[in-house]
């Protein structure tokens, strides 16, 4: 049976499959001339326009999947372009033939490490996707007064403005008697900001924070601040499997 529309476009690295669907949804996919629909497949020589644009899905699809681990550094920006200039993730990928490059999920502007990136857009969407859960690991120096009970609190589950979060765990730094104070914490929810919000509900402040593990794959060693490391065909299909995926 062929993919339906969003599936195909979504590997062919057009965005992810809800950004596919939504386009679907708002009248800018057409095929062949004529409006896509949520459902439609597509047969070789179909052509498919996105918002205007004629796209070459066929060649995109065969894209094979790649993996970078970007070792992001504080000040950089997800995104392709910046209107404040700032320096952007994008800016020195290796070039593609076809497809492009997609964000496995987002750094705010001040915390640096573990980014992904794949050519593949059905990987990025399952990686994403909460039902997977994947832990996501960071490395956190906190300014102010903590103890035993808060961090009881922090694991235990905590109500923020969209709904209870909480760390699944956290380990202390050596030293537990500085003002400013390491922990590490692992947290299965890909929800915005929400390591920083955690600890913000304490009343405690993040002064650094660093993404050291994204699933399966840890931050490079021996990689500078703004460069990357290329997964090998091996560790892709091993993080491909932990999401159900075949690459």
């Amino acid at each position: 049976m062929a993919d339906r529309i969003q599936k195909t476009l979504a590997h062919a690295g057009l965005g992810s499959r809800r950004a596919i669907e939504t386009a679907i949804r708002e009248g800018r996919v057409r095929v062949n001339d004529r409006l896509a629909k949520l459902g439609d497949t597509l047969d070789s020589g179909d052509r498919v326009a996105l918002d205007g644009k004629r796209v070459s899905w066929e060649k995109r699809s065969d894209v094979p999947c790649r993996v970078l681990a970007f070792k992001k550094h504080v000040d950089q920006v997800v995104t392709r372009h910046d209107p404040e200039g700032r320096p952007t993730i994008f800016r020195k990928l290796p070039k593609l033939d076809a497809g492009r490059w997609l964000a496995v999920g987002r750094l705010d502007v001040n915390t640096s490490g573990l980014l992904l990136l794949t050519t593949d857009g059905e990987l990025k969407r399952r990686l994403e996707h909460p039902s997977y859960e994947l832990p996501r690991t960071y490395a956190v120096r906190v300014r102010g007064h903590v103890d035993q009970a808060m961090l009881d609190r922090l694991v235990e589950g905590v109500a923020l403005d969209d709904g209870v979060a909480h760390f699944e765990s956290i380990r202390e730094g050596d030293d537990e008697h500085r003002t400013n104070r390491w922990f590490e914490v692992i947290v299965r929810q890909g929800r915005n900001r929400v390591v920083r919000r955690l600890w913000d509900s304490q009343g405690v402040t993040v002064s650094r924070l660093i993404r050291t593990g994204f699933g399966p794959v840890p931050l490079p060693g021996g990689v500078k601040a703004g460069s990357f490391h290329e997964l090998s065909k091996k560790e892709v299909s091993a993080l491909a499997a932990v999401v159900d995926l075949k690459r």
